[in-house]
């Protein structure tokens, strides 16, 4: 196997960094947020559950391009960045961050929200005849119970992340060690004629896909049987 360069490296480290902060901050906020909408009676929970799914079908570069005005200096985001002397949080690893968080926000929140509501009402009416509170239910009823789900969000969540392209160029741009992550770098190969490196990077993120097809197919199946 040929070595590997140091730009190959950075980019690698780069998004294994990004998609891993980017899952543990989706599986933080998004459980919740699947929850709610698992067992929420609220007549407008859908509408937030559109809100939720929009990434889906949104063009990459729309939803790249209105992140780009959010974070950019006329933005929310260079509100916040001027906090600590930044002008914006465009074409930064922050903003990366932020706008992955977005994009692969559905990929997270709706395998949760599946297994929550696959769990049905049976579990938490046991728990609550043993007198456990809501809250106590949730973490040690709800939470085991869906663990299937939790693990799947976490593996879609992760890999949507590597793969993205259409948004972190857009509001990341192409600065190596910063912003230049896999997708882009294989982009940028391309562009240079550099056909090794991106024949590297682009076999390495086919074999990436195949394993996380079958992982979450191997992780439904059993979601499937804890359902029955």
């Amino acid at each position: 196997m040929p070595a590997l360069s140091p730009e190959i490296w950075s980019a690698i480290r780069l998004t294994v960094q990004l998609a891993a902060l980017t899952t543990l901050i989706l599986i933080i906020f998004g459980t919740p947020i699947a929850w709610w909408l698992a067992r929420s009676p609220r007549w407008y929970k859908e509408v937030v559950g559109t809100l939720v799914a929009l990434p889906l079908v949104l063009p990459p570069t729309v939803l790249g391009f209105y992140l780009l005005l959010a974070l950019g200096p006329d933005g929310p985001g260079g509100l916040l960045a001027q906090s600590w002397g930044a002008r914006t949080l465009a074409f930064t690893f922050e903003g990366l961050v932020i706008g992955s968080v977005i994009y692969s926000l559905p990929f997270v929140v709706q395998p949760i929200r599946n297994a929550f509501e696959a769990m049905g009402d049976r579990p938490l009416e046991v728990a609550a005849t043993l007198r456990a509170s809501p809250a106590r239910a949730f973490w040690t009823v709800a939470l085991p119970l869906a663990r299937p789900g939790l693990l799947t969000g976490a593996v879609l969540g992760f890999a949507h992340t590597v793969g993205e392209f259409g948004v972190v160029l857009m509001i990341g741009g192409n600065i190596p060690g910063e912003t230049k992550v896999l997708s882009v770098a294989i982009y940028d190969f391309v562009e240079t004629l550099r056909w090794r490196e991106a024949n590297i990077l682009a076999f390495g993120m086919v074999v990436f896909a195949f394993l996380v097809i079958l992982s979450v197919t191997l992780l439904d199946r059993r979601l499937r049987r804890r359902a029955k």
